[in-house]
């Protein structure tokens, strides 16, 4: 006897057939029309407040070598190729080359974005982006954002490259934190490094050296920077002391300005140097935040 027709299982491969048939057709149609479509614009899409690489500079790099891209077949252009050759701008972080059906090429590029200026021991500067990389300095363009300087090994090659060293890494570290921060980047200007390694803040407000060491801890330090300035320096004022030391876990050892005596806080601050443990106080700082 014959078996009984599954119609449900014939239906369902008829319409997979019938969808491939469709696809390979509609694909063909799309071969055919991209042989025989030329481009008529080169649309570039350019984000961001950065300015180290211009629309000009981008429509150089898409037509060098291969000449105008518009009037070109659509089949004749690289797209692989273009995309390469503006990722291998020091200045683009991203870069995405796609074609339509209407012959408009588009170019979707996106800039690195710096956010330390980074003078070495040996008189190279670069920046370091948002990603932790290095990158050249611009002819057209200077990116005001914050300076690391002093007693620097990392080197530079003038290409885009990884840091090397602890020390760069924690400058990046120092750096992106503060520059998240609304408070911090407004206030700190720069960050010296010493020659024993220690990183020092530059204050905008207040002449005194802010003592940071390395990025261990680095939030703690900022919380407990924030509470001084918010319960000791409006009771001595801003210029009181000549440095502010964050090195040390869970206190700030700070020196008034042409002294040299310790005296430890709560107690009213009177003495030419000032010894601050903040145990017993850590409660109090969301409050103040």
């Amino acid at each position: 006897m014959l078996k009984r027709i599954n119609w449900r299982v014939v239906l369902i491969t008829t319409i997979w057939v019938v969808s491939l048939g469709s696809l390979i057709t509609l694909m063909s149609f799309i071969e055919i029309k991209k042989a025989e479509q030329t481009c008529r614009k080169v649309q570039v899409i350019l984000p961001g407040n950065q300015f180290f690489i211009e629309r000009a500079e981008i429509d150089d790099i898409l037509n060098s070598k291969n000449g105008m891209l518009v009037g070109r077949r659509l089949d004749g252009i690289n797209i692989q190729n273009l995309e390469n050759r503006l990722k291998a701008n020091p200045f683009i972080e991203y870069a995405k080359v796609y074609l339509d059906m209407d012959g408009i090429l588009h170019a979707d590029v996106r800039q690195r974005v710096p956010i330390l200026r980074v003078f070495n021991i040996i008189g190279q500067d670069f920046y370091i982006d948002q990603n932790g990389l290095k990158i050249p300095l611009s002819d057209h363009f200077t990116s005001k954002v914050l300076v690391a300087n002093g007693a620097i090994l990392e080197g530079f090659d003038g290409k885009v490259d990884t840091l090397k060293n602890t020390l760069s890494k924690d400058l990046f570290k120092m750096a992106k934190f503060i520059n998240a921060d609304s408070l911090w980047s407004e206030q700190v200007v720069q960050i010296f490094v010493t020659d024993n390694k220690d990183m020092e803040l530059v204050p905008r407000v207040g002449n005194q050296k802010i003592i940071f060491g390395n990025a261990d801890g680095m939030e703690d330090k900022f919380r407990n920077l924030l509470l001084f300035y918010k319960k000791a320096l409006p009771r001595v004022g801003w210029d009181a002391y000549s440095s502010i030391n964050l090195k040390f876990n869970g206190q700030i050892v700070c020196v008034k300005r042409d002294s040299t005596l310790k005296k430890q806080l709560p107690s009213p601050i009177s003495a030419d140097s000032v010894k601050i443990k903040l145990k017993g106080i850590q409660d109090s700082i969301q409050n103040i935040l």
